[in-house]
C-alpha cells in the first residue's frame, strides 16, 4: 500500500521532455547561449532557482537555432534497455547508460596593475599572468550520476599597492568588520587544485540527492547573485530536494504550475591569511531554496533563498529546520550564527524576447518587524531584451541582445542612528563572514557598495561578440561608516583628518569587449580585452588618485 501511494504521487508530479542537450557548467559559453535561446522561447530553462552543472540540462525546442551547426557538447548513449516493463521504482529512472566528456578548457589572463576577475571559481586573477585548466566526464546510469570535473589553476600574483590588512595577515582585508576577504594571496606565485563540479548524485523521478562540490547559482541575477555564485572556490556539501517539476491537481488534469526546492549542508573553510585560531577554521553552511511558477502566469517565477552560517557545534542540527529564524543562540553577549535570506522574482515574455527580474535580500532578521523592513536590506534589479527591431539583421543570422543589471549592497540609512555595519556578507560573531577560502560566495563586485552593468551581446552563427560597461564601488560602506553617530560639525572640527571624505570613494569603471568564436565545429576560442580606471584605490584625498589596469584573456576549449 505504501508503494502504491508513492507511485500515485508521481502521477501528479510529472516532467515532460523534448529534445535534450547535456548539462553545462555555470556561466559557460554554452549555458549563456541557451539562456539567450530561452529568452525567445527557443529553449526551456531547466531550473527555476537552484542551478548547478548537474541541474543545468537544457531543452531546446527550435532545431534551427543559431548555433545548430556548432558542437555544444554531446551526451552519448552507451546502453539503453529495450524492456518495456516497469514497476513503481523503475518508472522513475532512466534505464540507460550515458556519457558526456567535458573540455579540455584552458583559460589564460593577464592584469597589468591590479587583480581583476569575477565568477571564475577557485582561480585568483591577480596582477600578472593567471591560468586555469579544467576537463572531465559525466556518467549517468539508472539514476546514478557521477561527475568528475576538477579545476587546476596558477597565479603569478605580482605585487601591487593595497591597504594593510587588519586581521592575521597584511594580505587580509583592510577594514575591521569580520570578513575573510583576501586582498592578495601572499607575496609569491601559487597554484590551486579545486574539485570544481565533481559530484556523485542519485535521482528518482525528480527527487534528487547528492554529495560533491558543485556551487549553486541562486536566483535570477546575471552578474551578482546575492547568496550563490561561482565567484569563489567550491566546498564540500550534501543536498537533497526536488528538481523543477510540473504539478497537477490530484485526480484531475488541472495544471497548477512548476515547483522546485532544495536543501543543502556545506563545510566552509577560511583562508590562510585570516587568523591564527585553528578552532574556527571551518563553518557550517545550511541552505534552503524554493521557487514556484504558477500556471496562471506563464514564465513568471517567485522564490526565496535562506542561508545560515555557524561554527560546528553539538547543537548545529537545529539549523536544518528551514523555519528556524532566531537571530542566534547566546553565549554571553555573543550571537554565534548568521542568517541571510533573499526573495526574488523574474518574469519572461518570450513573444517579445524580454525578461525582467529582481532580488531583495536581508541580513539577519530585524526585531522591528514591518516598522522598518528595510533594515540591512539590499537589492538587485535587471533586464534582458532581444533587440528584435533589428529584423533586417536576422537574414544574416545576427541576433543582438542587451543585458542590464543594477545591484545596491550599501548599508541602510538607519545605521546612521545605530552602529558601524560592514555589509551583507559580514557578521559580528561569524568572523569570516559569507566566504570560502577568502572569496565571497555571492556577488563578486559591489559587495559592500553598488554595481551597474550593461552589455550589448551580438550572436551570430559562429559565435558571439559582447561589448560591456561595468561601474562598481566595492566598499562604499567603508566611508559611509564615518558618518555613523557623527554630526556635520564634528567633521568640520576634524578638518584635515576627515573633511571631504565623502569624495574619496573607491570606484572601478571598466570598458571591454569579449568574443567567442567556433574555429571549427568543436573548437572554440574566446578572447577578452578591457580597461579599468581604478579611482581612489587607497581612499587618498589627492585629486586624480588612481591608475588604469589593462586586462586580456584567452580561452581555448574543445567540445567532444
Amino acid at each position: 500500500m505504501r508503494f502504491y501511494k508513492i507511485s500515485r504521487v508521481f502521477l501528479f508530479l510529472s516532467v515532460f521532455s523534448s529534445s535534450v542537450f547535456a548539462q553545462e557548467a555555470l556561466k559557460s559559453t554554452e549555458e549563456e547561449y541557451y539562456d539567450f535561446l530561452s529568452l525567445t522561447g527557443a529553449a526551456e530553462r531547466p531550473t527555476l532557482n537552484y542551478r548547478t552543472l548537474s541541474d543545468s540540462e537544457w531543452q531546446v525546442t527550435d532545431e534551427n537555432h543559431l548555433w545548430k551547426d556548432n558542437n555544444l557538447g554531446t551526451k552519448r548513449t552507451l546502453y539503453e534497455s529495450d524492456s518495456t516493463e516497469t514497476n513503481w521504482f523503475t518508472a522513475g529512472i532512466d534505464r540507460s547508460v550515458k556519457l558526456k566528456l567535458y573540455g579540455p578548457e584552458w583559460f589564460n589572463s593577464y592584469n597589468t596593475k591590479a587583480p581583476y576577475g569575477q565568477n571564475d571559481g577557485a582561480l585568483w586573477q591577480g596582477k600578472g599572468y593567471n591560468t586555469s585548466l579544467t576537463a572531465g566526464a559525466r556518467l549517468e546510469a539508472y539514476g546514478l550520476e557521477l561527475t568528475l570535473k576538477p579545476q587546476v589553476s596558477w597565479s603569478q600574483n605580482r605585487e601591487f599597492e593595497f591597504l594593510p590588512g587588519v586581521y592575521g595577515s597584511e594580505y587580509s582585508y583592510f577594514w575591521k568588520g569580520n570578513i575573510d576577504l583576501v586582498q592578495r594571496y601572499g607575496d609569491s606565485s601559487f597554484s590551486t587544485f579545486d574539485w570544481g563540479d565533481t559530484e556523485a548524485r542519485y535521482t528518482w523521478h525528480n527527487f534528487t540527492a547528492g554529495f560533491g562540490f558543485q556551487s549553486p547559482w541562486l536566483g535570477p541575477a546575471w552578474l551578482n547573485p546575492m547568496l550563490g555564485s561561482n565567484n569563489a572556490g567550491t566546498y564540500p556539501k550534501f543536498d537533497i530536494g526536488l528538481r523543477k517539476t510540473k504539478v497537477y491537481m490530484p485526480y484531475t488534469d488541472w495544471y497548477l504550475g512548476e515547483i522546485e526546492g532544495r536543501a543543502w549542508l556545506g563545510y566552509l573553510t577560511e583562508s590562510d591569511y585570516f587568523d591564527n585560531d585553528s578552532t574556527n577554521d571551518h563553518r557550517q553552511l545550511t541552505g534552503f531554496s524554493v521557487a514556484y511558477s504558477p500556471s496562471i502566469l506563464p514564465e513568471f517565477t517567485i522564490g526565496a533563498n535562506k542561508i545560515c552560517i555557524n561554527y560546528w557545534k553539538d547543537k548545529s542540527a537545529k539549523y536544518l529546520n528551514p523555519l528556524y529564524s532566531t537571530n542566534g543562540s547566546q553565549t554571553g553577549n555573543r550571537i554565534d550564527e548568521d542568517q541571510k535570506m533573499s526573495l526574488f522574482t523574474t518574469w519572461k515574455f518570450p513573444q517579445v524576447g524580454f525578461e525582467v527580474y529582481g532580488e531583495f535580500g536581508v541580513d539577519d532578521y530585524t526585531g522591528k518587524g514591518f516598522a522598518n523592513p528595510f533594515h540591512t536590506a539590499i537589492y538587485t534589479v535587471g533586464a534582458k531584451k532581444e533587440l528584435s527591431f533589428f529584423r533586417r539583421f536576422q537574414k544574416f543570422n545576427i541576433r543582438p541582445e542587451i543585458i542590464f543589471e543594477w545591484s545596491n549592497f550599501e548599508m541602510s540609512q538607519d545605521f546612521q542612528l545605530q552602529w558601524n555595519y560592514m555589509g551583507y556578507y559580514s557578521h559580528g560573531s561569524i568572523a569570516q563572514g559569507y566566504t570560502q577560502n577568502g572569496q565571497i560566495l555571492g556577488a563578486g563586485s559591489g559587495y559592500f557598495g553598488n554595481s551597474q552593468y550593461i552589455a550589448l551581446r551580438t550572436h551570430f552563427s559562429k559565435g558571439i561578440v559582447t561589448l560591456f560597461l561595468h561601474y562598481n564601488r566595492p566598499d562604499t560602506n567603508y566611508l559611509n561608516n564615518f558618518g555613523v553617530n557623527t554630526k556635520y560639525e564634528d567633521w568640520q572640527k576634524e578638518g584635515k583628518k576627515q573633511h571631504d571624505q565623502w569624495a574619496q570613494y573607491k570606484a572601478m569603471r571598466t570598458y571591454g569587449i569579449n568574443a567567442q568564436y567556433f574555429v571549427t565545429q568543436s573548437f572554440l576560442i574566446g578572447i577578452e580585452f578591457n580597461t579599468s580606471w581604478i579611482i581612489n584605490p587607497e581612499y587618498k584625498k589627492e585629486k586624480g588618485s588612481g591608475y588604469r589596469n589593462s586586462y586580456g584573456a584567452l580561452r581555448i576549449k574543445y567540445n567532444f
